[in-house]
């Protein structure tokens, strides 16, 4: 029985995939804490700390399937300690070698350790979705590179654009956040095994080589100090999934005002039997934009809350620790379920050019008004051009005649340019600058720098 959206089985799937639940549930949370305990006891074991058949005993029992998940919390809200209960029961079913179990170290070497297994799961997937949402992005935009439509300033009509070029601009984003995870990765998946205050006191010299061979084992980065109080590691991760998130809410609203039933330039993928309302039948809604728009505020929320714990007291403390484990496993399950929606709403956008076109052709030229301005600045000036085109526009607003019959009524104009050159300039097609080329710049540069294949 669940209470929070992630746990409701009537909810959690649009605020969460079933994979990434799955990376930060309880078993693999505990078996994780287990790897790394496992890791330790043979990392001492190798090198003499403890003995060499308790290093194989304890990495032999520290198996998800010997531990009762509900004995374990229920022994852990006893202790009212997170860890304590997992290590008596680990050492319990290491016999005659339990002793040495946790040996040297303190439980924010292992959660923290532990932790960072997970997120290395996590991000495996995070980053295989956004490369998937960027080939995604590579498709339509290179397909609709040509196709106009309006570009919208401050909610209005400003100059065509083309919907290819709206996309690249995504996608460029896209390309700038793998990126980041590559780059992110180094610093972030570093464990810890430094003891109480992360000065090896209770290993001595040898504590370094342990804490070194036993994230060898668990495949992590050593870190060059221990970083107990040192948060910054998750909270640039956060920080990256907080940016990914904002591309993918950004984009997800776009289309759910493109979808507009005024505009409708976009819809999003619709299948027989979908229901937009309880009352109003006809009802097609975003359902899935929306969605996809929704879950970046609590993300960034989230990511506000990592940040947060970057104050942390002294050499440790659990305020700031128990912040993590609200935020971050929230931020990556959130993110997961934007990362899906989004691949769905890619792989089955409608879009709409005749709309498109429609569109721009709504205020009857008004749109191409910077066109004519700088046509007429090659005889007049720019800045006479613009108060002439200024005056023509704002008649043609206040007074509904069409701009075109406007300008060929001006003598001004008439003076300048031809019937034929005005209805040239006022093709919507024709005035979308270096859309398709920047398109085309943006594809090459993702798929050229490699971050696609790694």
């Amino acid at each position: 029985m669940g209470s929070h959206v992630l746990d409701l089985r009537m909810l959690q799937n649009n605020f969460s995939t079933e994979e990434m639940r799955s990376v930060w549930n309880d078993e693999n949370r505990l078996q994780k804490i287990l790897d790394v305990e496992a890791a330790l006891a043979l990392a001492e074991s190798e090198l003499g700390v403890i003995p060499e058949k308790a290093g194989k005993a304890i990495k032999e029992a520290a198996k998800i399937e010997n531990f009762d998940i509900e004995k374990i919390a229920t022994e852990a809200a006893k202790l009212k300690h997170s860890l304590m209960a997992t290590v008596n029961h680990l050492q319990s079913l290491s016999g005659e070698y339990g002793e040495y179990v946790h040996y040297g170290v303190t439980t924010q070497d292992v959660t923290d350790t532990g932790t960072i297994l997970q997120l290395k799961e996590a991000n495996e997937i995070l980053k295989r979705d956004t490369k998937k949402v960027a080939e995604l992005l590579i498709g339509l935009a290179s397909k609709y590179k040509e196709t106009p439509m309006p570009g919208r300033t401050h909610g209005m009509q400003g100059l065509p654009t083309t919907f290819g070029f709206k996309l690249a601009v995504v996608l460029s984003e896209c390309e700038r956040h793998l990126e980041r995870l590559k780059a992110a990765q180094e610093r972030v998946l570093t464990g810890v095994l430094a003891g109480g205050v992360g000065t090896y006191a209770a290993l001595g010299s040898i504590g370094p080589e342990v804490e070194a061979r036993a994230l060898e084992l668990l495949e992590l980065n050593t870190p060059d100090i221990c970083w107990h109080s040192s948060r910054d590691r998750i909270s640039e991760y956060g920080s990256v999934l907080g940016l990914i998130s904002g591309s993918l809410g950004k984009l997800g609203n776009e289309f759910y005002n493109l979808m507009r039933t005024e505009i409708d330039e976009v819809e999003e993928p619709f299948a027989a039997g979908n229901v937009g309302s309880t009352t109003m039948p006809h009802k097609r809604n975003p359902a899935i934009f929306e969605g996809i728009a929704s879950l970046t505020r609590p993300i960034l929320h989230s990511v506000a809350l990592l940040h947060e714990s970057l104050m942390m007291e002294h050499e440790r403390d659990a305020m700031s620790w128990r912040s993590e484990w609200i935020a971050l496993p929230e931020i990556c399950l959130y993110l997961s379920a934007q990362l899906k929606s989004t691949i769905t709403v890619l792989q089955g956008l409608v879009v709409k050019p005749e709309n498109m076109m429609r569109n721009l052709e709504l205020q009857g030229g008004l749109v191409l008004s910077e066109r004519v301005m700088f046509s007429l600045s090659e005889k007049v000036g720019k800045q006479s051009a613009h108060h002439l085109v200024y005056e023509i526009a704002m008649e043609s607003t206040e007074q509904k005649i069409p701009f075109k019959t406007l300008l060929i009524q001006n003598e001004k104009v008439s003076a300048v340019l031809s019937e034929d050159q005005i209805n040239q300039l006022l093709d919507p097609s024709q005035y979308i600058g270096l859309a398709s080329q920047k398109v085309d710049e943006v594809i090459s540069s993702i798929k050229n720098g490699g971050n696609l294949s790694e």
